[in-house]
């Protein structure tokens, strides 16, 4: 599939350079899509760490160099399995994260199916814990299945609500919303919550972050967009998503989106790099 759509991309190329087809043309194209797709191939199961400094202003001093881990859309199924997820909760656990965040799309299939495969997400290690908002794909299969296992697994599901967070004085108001897809709702995951010091909301689309601007928060943590995954869809992917990838800005909010952890469909990356995300807060 990732083959099939780089070939037609290339052709296409030729197309518009008027590239007569003759042999030696043929072989190039179809060459460098199969070179491409292999490259593609090996850069989708190694993520980098990406480190991102989040200036926040008023923070306390208790709270600064306060660091979140965040991992979306593992996608965990057919070409996804335990030994990937075991990799990437080693390298999550070896940066010491402060709090841990897993903001949707972990699986692909039925709890049955995926169970053995999702478990080293059980292994996931933080002071102040580890917190999971469904993504669109959980609705797609099975999203209470889904949702209890999470839970089981010793990870605090987020739906519309909220935890309080401390760290010496400095207080940390940490909410999660369900997908776009199903009622969510950033106002009513703050409803009744005490002062803090800095709200931080989980959320698998980008574009909850119009809401949650409105509704008071610092930093929204998202994923779903995996950046656009490979050439030329991280390209045509901003036709359709008002936020890529990387850390913007929302008039007094900052929103960071991740490429993701793992991948959908093809198992190929081009252009837009699978990622562990280290995001530290600091003082604006």
């Amino acid at each position: 599939m990732g083959l099939s759509s780089l070939l037609i991309v290339s052709v296409f190329t030729t197309d518009l350079l008027r590239l007569r087809p003759t042999a030696t043309v043929v072989l190039v194209v179809v060459g460098a899509a199969a070179f491409l797709t292999l490259i593609g191939m090996i850069l989708a199961r190694r993520p980098l760490v990406v480190r991102v400094t989040v200036p926040i202003a008023d923070l306390p001093s208790d709270l600064a160099g306060f660091r979140i881990l965040q991992l979306s859309d593992l996608h965990i199924g057919p070409t996804i399995r335990r030994p990937f997820v075991d990799a990437v909760v080693d390298r999550a656990n070896a940066l010491r994260p402060d709090l841990v965040a897993v903001t949707g799309d972990v699986a692909d299939g039925l709890v049955p199916e995926l169970r053995e495969h999702v478990a080293p997400l059980g292994r996931l290690r933080a002071p102040h814990g580890a917190y999971f908002v469904t993504g669109n794909h959980e609705y797609y299969w099975d999203v209470r299945g889904w949702t209890r296992e999470l839970e089981r697994l010793g990870i605090a599901v987020l739906s519309n609500e909220h935890r309080i967070v401390e760290r010496g004085a400095g207080r940390l108001l940490l909410a999660g919303v369900t997908d776009l897809s199903a009622a969510s709702d950033p106002a009513a995951a703050v409803a009744g919550a005490p002062p803090s010091d800095v709200r931080v909301l989980l959320a698998h689309q980008p574009r909850s972050a119009f809401a949650a601007q409105a509704a008071g928060y610092d930093l929204q943590l998202s994923g779903h967009t995996h950046g656009g995954q490979y050439f030329p869809f991280n390209l045509l992917v901003r036709l359709f998503q008002p936020f890529v990838a990387g850390l913007h800005r929302l008039e007094s909010m900052w929103l960071y989106v991740s490429r993701g952890t793992g991948y959908w469909g093809p198992p190929l990356r081009l252009g837009a790099p699978a990622e562990i995300t280290l995001l530290e807060l600091v003082p604006a």
